[in-house]
């Protein structure tokens, strides 16, 4: 039997992905759970491993390449016997580039098209392993955390462990396959059986020429109809000022324990959200739908253009140390696209801080599917009298609150930042509890 490898869609906004690197080569033995091929989606580096036994017979879109959610990337022959049929319907089949797109449906972050299960190849700076790997791990009684991973961004893949166990098998000989005559662009000669892929190279951002057109990337474009979804939302913004004094004094206190100005801007965020439940809520067709947990994205700028938010899930149920260490672990995964799905697509209240560029005030859009956005300025020194009328300088930032108009209103707004302010100024010490 012969089965199509399909470009799988990994996030719930993914209509194309691009082929980072083949992990298997043509002729190649693919076991159940191996992973295949590593695949780029609108957010992220995931791979993707096989459901089924068989071998690697012909891949229909090579690295680099780019193909719509469903369209046949590689066949997978059940047999060696099979493979050169598997070839022939490999080389009739349209390529990527003409292939048509199928019709757009919504999916679901979580579905995974037939055959196929994904994996974000970092997690949490653990060492990443296949499945495979892990179980012959088990089998051959290695210590996982002294091999050193050859596979796509370091991944541990069975190669390795064999070779750690003194177990690795002699190279097969690579069957002779018969090249069909009809002519077709070739990709790159396979290499041989035995050879290990080299991990793709990492992404260079293109170098804008003057007169030039650079296409945008696939984070870019999911960016882009993110905000063109947004222009159908009827929103308003509502700026205040907040001292910062005390939190300044608060974070000069604690940041030597690893915790980010950030997750203590998130942290007052969540806790004040706790009073506050209807900026917490989106709205849905005909009502509003209020949220079980409180999960603050935070918009992080990514190099080669665009930019993801990693989530804080349940912000305000985790301690500000803890929380600081999950933000730096998150970026550090957002910043070389290993993000899972539930990690930058679960945010229920998004931050959007540009104070660290010295930037005053600024008017953030509202993400889909969220009810509110928060753009924070910078805290600089500022001349301000005292109710007693006598000068003094004290630190203060703009914050600027952007909100659906359709569920919530200038009072739950302006409501909520009072509230921030207050915590803010008064009792920072509150976020270390």
């Amino acid at each position: 039997m012969i089965r199509e490898v399909f470009m799988p869609a990994l996030s719930s906004t993914m209509t194309e992905g691009k082929i980072v690197s083949w992990v298997k080569s043509a002729g190649d033995k693919v076991e159940k759970g191996e992973t295949v091929v590593v695949v780029e989606s609108d957010k992220a580096d995931m791979d993707v491993e096989s459901f089924y036994e068989g071998y690697l017979a012909i891949i229909i879109v090579p690295a680099g390449e780019v193909a719509p959610v469903g369209a046949a990337i590689a066949l997978v022959a059940e047999t060696e016997a099979e493979i050169a049929t598997a070839q022939q319907q490999g080389a009739a089949a349209p390529t990527a580039a003409t292939a048509p797109a199928p019709n757009p449906a919504p999916v679901s972050a979580a579905t995974s098209s037939a055959g196929l299960q994904q994996n974000v190849s970092r997690q949490n700076g653990r060492s990443v392993v296949s499945p495979r790997a892990r179980k012959l791990a088990k089998e051959f009684k290695v210590d996982l955390n002294s091999i050193k991973g050859s596979g796509p961004n370091g991944r541990i893949v069975a190669e390795d462990v064999e070779a750690a166990a003194g177990k690795a098998q002699p190279a097969p000989v690579q069957q002779a396959v018969t090249v069909p005559a009809a002519p077709a662009p070739a990709p790159a000669a396979p290499a041989p059986a035995a050879a290990k892929p080299a991990p793709a190279p990492a992404p260079v951002p293109a170098i804008a020429l003057s007169g030039q057109k650079v296409p945008m990337n696939a984070l870019q474009n999911a960016v882009v109809r993110n905000m063109e979804a947004s222009l159908s939302v009827p929103s308003f913004r509502v700026g205040y000022t907040i001292t910062t004094d005390n939190l300044d004094k608060l974070y000069k206190q604690i940041k030597s324990k690893g915790v980010t100005m950030t997750a203590m801007l998130a942290k007052a965020v969540a806790v004040t959200l706790q009073k506050h439940p209807l900026l917490n809520a989106c709205y849905v067709e005909s009502g509003i739908q209020y949220r079980a947990d409180i999960n603050v994205a935070v918009a992080v700028a990514m190099d080669g253009g665009g930019l993801i938010t990693p989530v804080l899930q349940n912000a305000d149920r985790l301690d500000i140390y803890s929380l600081s260490r999950t933000w730096k672990d998150l970026v550090d995964r957002a910043r070389t696209k290993q993000l899972k799905p539930d990690e930058y697509s679960t945010g229920t209240f998004t931050l959007s801080n540009l104070g660290m560029f010295g930037v005053d005030k600024f008017d953030a859009i509202l993400p889909p599917n969220q009810g509110s956005i928060l753009a924070i300025g910078s805290s600089r020194p500022q001349v301000v009298a005292n109710e007693d009328g006598l000068m003094g300088v004290k630190r203060q930032m703009q914050v600027n609150i952007t909100c659906d108009h359709r569920i919530i209103y200038g009072a739950d707004a302006a409501s909520f930042l009072q509230d921030l302010a207050k915590l803010i100024e008064t009792n920072p010490q509150s976020l270390t509890l």
